[in-house]
């Protein structure tokens, strides 16, 4: 990976993918790495997406769901647009994806990287109680959401535009590369820029967020009446910024780094980096499925109700039913099934008890008279 950088540019650096490397492991074992954790990301956060539209749908969202639902489309985003294409230049040892992919891929996932950060800062002012999707006043309000979400993703995509101006794709002997090229003339005020950029991008909304949900934990254990499902929410929440902070800190660390005009860091450093960026994406939807109560639920409902389509061909078998709770279901079924018993009659034993309830002998066909003379004595 060793180029020659050009006497008028302050600092150049690969986009899209560390370049020209050498050897068949790192070109074979990094994009199947990235196609797991992209094919598992992808599957986690569309059904997380599915579970929130259904409790939209039924009256059961809350303005911490329209965050986190928002947050799950930005890992999708990622994880669908951005991971494919360091596979494939991994994989290439090259850039083959043409000067526009070039120009806008490493500013598109800042943004996204920037949007996700910011969405689980907005979450701190969200409410966690269930409301009606029908709600109005101060319960819900989703014109501030919109309009959060809406200033998110334009402060994100403004944040990056250096990484825009900078891209280009240069000739190198043979193959063709996708570098950042800064220019000398700007590398003054780029070098205030980089060190202002991380830190307003990702370090003060992270340590925020990660400090208001731990100061909101403790008093929620310690001084709640009732903490149960408030601190249920406030650790997932925790969980989820704690593990954006730290998966996220190798890229941002390498980038600012070489950004600075300091030593280029370890190849694997920068692609460990870059794999951890793409894992915390595929990390969101587990937190959300293992420690959600909301989310597991719907999972389960998903499930049952996925299982109820595939068996609809067999008629002797019925789905249970999914409102209530597991003990209502099976003591419905029970009474069911004794009641049912109940009114089944063997054939023979039924014959016979009508046939001796209708059975009528005749005084003259009466083969033993004086029994019934002497009980009219």
């Amino acid at each position: 990976m060793d180029i020659n950088r050009p006497a008028n540019v302050s600092f150049f650096d690969f986009i899209g993918g560390v370049q020209l490397l050498q050897g068949e492991d790192i070109r074979t074992a990094v994009p199947v790495i990235l196609i797991g954790i992209c094919v598992s990301g992808a599957v986690g956060n569309l059904l997380v997406l599915l579970i929130f539209i259904r409790d939209f749908g039924s009256g059961r969202g809350s303005e911490v769901k329209a965050l986190l639902a928002s947050l799950a489309s930005t890992d999708l985003v990622i994880l669908l647009l951005c991971a494919p294409v360091r596979a494939v230049t991994y994989y290439k040892q090259s850039w083959t994806l043409g000067s526009f992919v070039c120009s806008t891929t490493d500013w598109f996932q800042h943004s996204c990287v920037i949007a996700k950060t910011l969405i689980l800062a907005a979450t701190t002012r969200a409410k966690h109680t269930l409301v009606p999707s029908t709600a109005t006043g101060p319960l819900y309000s989703p014109t501030w959401i919109h309009g959060a979400l809406a200033l998110i993703w334009i402060v994100s995509m403004m944040f990056p535009i250096p990484q825009l101006l900078f891209a280009s794709s240069v000739q190198q002997g043979r193959d063709t590369i996708c570098v950042s090229e800064m220019p000398v003339c700007a590398s003054d005020f780029m070098s205030l820029f980089y060190k202002i950029y991380p830190t307003a991008a990702f370090v003060g909304p992270a340590i925020f967020t990660v400090a208001y949900y731990t100061k909101m934990l403790h008093a929620a254990v310690n001084h709640a009446p009732s903490p149960q499902h408030q601190t249920k929410v406030i650790l997932v929440l925790l969980c989820l910024s704690g593990a954006l902070g730290l998966l996220l800190l190798p890229e941002w660390g390498t980038f600012t780094w070489i950004r600075l005009g300091y030593a280029r860091p370890p190849v694997g450093l920068l692609i460990f980096g870059q794999v951890l960026l793409y894992a915390c994406s595929s990390l969101s939807p587990v937190i959300l499925m293992t420690m959600y109560d909301d989310v597991r639920q719907g999972l389960i409902n998903i499930w049952l109700v996925f299982t109820c389509r595939s068996k609809k061909r067999v008629p002797s078998k019925q789905c249970p039913k999914t409102e209530g709770n597991g003990a209502e279901v099976g003591t419905n079924a029970v009474v069911n099934a004794v009641l049912q018993g109940k009114e089944k009659t063997f054939p023979d034993v039924e014959h016979f008890w009508t046939g001796r309830r209708n059975t009528h002998v005749e005084e003259e066909q009466d083969p033993v008279p004086w029994e019934r003379e002497e009980k009219m004595l």
